[in-house]
């Protein structure tokens, strides 16, 4: 797992790191002081030792990069936060397929419906499942037969006690 930190932070953590060990600090007091482990400390020393500053410098990332920058994606939330009624669909329901759409109109970037909650995810969003309850739904009336009527109609175990004393 990727430490937490930006890569300026990261890169600022190693020289850290090397300086500590310079001033003879062993590699197991060092990790413990930069938050690492030994063997970390072990492969950044390495990485010094062969390339200098440069060897702690900081790695591009792998992979594609995103196709919504930040900017688009603090916008993204903006929209969502209206509602999806005002984003002209008939409930207030946000499905994947609603917001693949919603980022298609908006920023003219295609996410297939089942990616989309990588999106969601990276802005802080998590999945919710909405409660099935009638909107005519009347608490008092189901308080009232809850307290008169359910009791009555519930069925009750049989006297178990007579059940074992026969045996």
């Amino acid at each position: 797992m990727r430490p937490k930190g930006n890569a300026a932070e990261l890169e600022q953590r190693r020289r850290q790191a090397i300086v500590l060990l310079m001033q003879g600090m062993r590699p197991a007091h060092v990790a413990r002081t930069v938050g690492t482990t030994r063997t970390s400390v072990t492969r950044w020393k390495h990485a010094w030792k062969a390339a200098g500053k440069k060897g702690l410098a900081s790695k591009p990332h792998l992979g594609m990069p995103p196709r919504l920058i930040d900017r688009q994606r603090q916008k993204l939330v903006k929209i969502l936060k209206r509602g999806a009624r005002k984003n002209g669909y008939a409930t207030e329901l946000w499905t994947l397929e609603r917001v693949a759409e919603v980022i298609e109109k908006h920023f003219d970037v295609s996410y297939h419906p089942g990616h989309v909650w990588r999106v969601l995810r990276s802005i802080g969003w998590t999945s919710q499942k909405p409660e099935r309850r009638a909107r005519e739904r009347d608490e008092k009336a189901i308080a009232v037969w809850r307290a008169g009527d359910w009791p009555r109609i519930k069925k009750r175990p049989k006297n178990r006690a007579s059940y074992h004393d026969s045996g």
